[in-house]
């Protein structure tokens, strides 16, 4: 079966991209449709129409058959990983009731279903109030129930996007453990629904009977159907497999399936990931997600709109490098790349802590993001490579706490997403962690994460290392300039891990002030 593909299906944020996969984890075929990401009927709501996903889940692979008509006859499995709790409420008919609210939506509410008093008192002497509190406040599902009654009211199914596209496929209501991220009761301990007395069917409006099976990663889930056959281009029959969310798969797609290994990703929300056959909590009561391989846990720290801010500095400051870029034929990505080089370690130091939105714990609600250390020497140059190394610090001390709870050291990176294209952010990342720090050999990790889970479930592959092992390997190495890692050491142990600490009483001032961020 020297031949056989895999078709995975990755539904970001930005774009769904139909990939074909051999099993050496070489990209056979490729299309991609490109997304608005979201549209917003208020300040702070992030809705996307469901059946606009799964039109472009259409057109993506139509395209593929039709650049490669020889393809079709080579796919031996479908597997889907998509963006992490996006929400779809679904009618007796299986249509979308409402938009979906996609993980970029910031809405909240105070109308939440009452917990008893022995949990409520439980919560306090443990002190979680807070944090419980603030889960149901953010849980879609609460949202829906107390603003929009009539849609709760008709609602069959609520399920993740992955959910809602694995439906369409093969027409169950059927959806890996390995998707399961957001306001839902699950028990990522058991990995699996909640049990009946768990407090979270308290905390959430939700039935369980809206919710679909679960399934392991690498599990057959059904067949492609006649209507998505049609639809998509798919042969009849093929088997669907469970993969796991975008973030989930683009680890193993990395290779890190050992937990020595951390996985950087520089997308739209900046993270650092090992893989652990263990429950660890890195954040007290907040626990890890499940892992795209079965029965395993990604031990995730997460820097929400991380490489966010690289594209926000490149829409407000970047147009010199956008303008020469299409005059000159030169790739953007190699003129931010000089504008970085020109810049030396530690921006001259300029210092910025990357909490452009607020967190749970760590940071807190209140956290602000800060840009300290300007003179008169800086440039918006400085500006970009600060950007660079404030996320860096974040993850370098979100790999701290991991190696502290799981007493694994860390000794080896592999960065996936956007920003690892970046020649000089993976650089300056193996100068500030330490680490050599490596490129994946492709860029689309997620995909070929999902097209791993499938070659295992299918059995083209034996188990998930010998999987890993034959499909991942390593393209470009950075390894660390030691003159650079003391000052980058120097900075971040002398000024970076003191920043939110002093910085905390400020933010809280100013939201007391200015009623910014909301709290909960």
């Amino acid at each position: 079966m020297s031949d056989a593909t895999i078709l995975a299906i990755d539904n970001g944020t930005q774009s769904v991209r139909a990939l074909l996969f051999d099993l050496q984890g070489n990209i056979v075929a490729k299309t991609q449709v490109h997304l608005e990401a979201y549209f917003s009927e208020h300040p702070g709501w992030a809705e996307h129409d469901p059946l606009d996903y799964w039109n472009a889940v259409c057109t993506a692979c139509q395209r593929l058959w039709a650049e490669n008509p020889a393809a079709r006859a080579t796919v031996q499995g479908v597997a889907v990983t998509t963006q992490r709790g996006t929400m779809i409420n679904l009618g007796a008919d299986g249509q979308p009731l409402r938009p979906a609210i996609t993980w970029l939506d910031q809405r909240r509410t105070d109308t939440v279903p009452p917990i008893g008093a022995f949990w409520r008192l439980a919560f306090k002497l443990a002190g979680v109030s807070h944090t419980i509190n603030y889960f149901r406040g953010e849980a879609e599902a609460n949202w829906i129930q107390a603003h929009q009654p009539d849609v709760w009211a008709q609602t069959h199914k609520y399920v993740m996007l992955s959910g809602y596209l694995n439906h369409r496929l093969c027409g169950s209501f059927i959806d890996s453990i390995g998707s399961q991220v957001g306001y839902l009761p699950f028990d990522y301990k058991r990995l699996a629904w909640a049990g009946k007395k768990d407090w979270k069917w308290q905390a959430l409006a939700v039935k369980p009977e809206w919710l679909p099976e679960l399934v392991a990663p690498g599990t057959r889930m059904g067949r492609i159907h006649a209507a998505a056959s049609a639809a998509t281009g798919i042969p009849e029959g093929t088997p669907l497999m469970a993969a796991a969310a975008d973030k989930a798969c683009e680890v193993i797609g990395a290779g890190c399936q050992q937990p020595h290994i951390g996985c950087l990703s520089y997308g739209t929300t900046a993270t650092i990931n090992t893989t652990s056959a263990k429950y660890l909590e890195v954040t007290p009561f907040i626990p890890p997600y499940p892992s795209a391989i079965p029965g395993a846990y990604s031990t995730e720290v997460q820097i929400f709109r991380g490489y966010w801010m690289v594209n926000w500095f490149k829409q407000q400051f970047g147009h010199h490098e956008q303008s020469q870029s299409l005059q000159t034929g030169i790739a953007p990505e190699v003129l931010f790349d000089e504008l970085v080089s020109s810049v030396p370690p530690g921006s001259m130091g300029l210092m910025l802590q990357p909490y452009w939105s607020p967190g749970i714990k760590i940071p807190g609600p209140e956290a602000k993001g800060a840009i300290i250390g300007f003179g008169d020497v800086h440039t918006r140059a400085h500006v970009y490579r600060a950007i660079l190394e404030g996320l860096a610090y974040a993850l370098r001390e979100g790999k701290e706490r991991i190696e502290k709870r799981s007493g694994v050291p860390i000794t080896e990176l592999r960065i996936s997403g956007g920003g690892s294209q970046s020649d000089a952010a993976m650089q300056l990342t193996a100068d500030i962690f330490g680490l050599p720090t490596a490129r994946p050999h492709i860029y689309e990790t997620s995909g070929l994460g999902a097209a791993i889970d499938a070659a295992v479930g299918l059995g083209l592959h034996p188990d998930f290392d010998t999987a890993v092992k034959a499909m991942t390997r390593m393209g470009k190495t950075f390894t660390p300039n030691a003159t650079h890692h003391a000052t980058y050491n120097a900075l971040y142990h002398g000024v970076y891990q003191k920043l939110y600490g002093r910085l905390q009483p400020l933010y809280r001032t100013i939201q007391h002030i200015t009623g910014y961020p909301r709290m909960p």
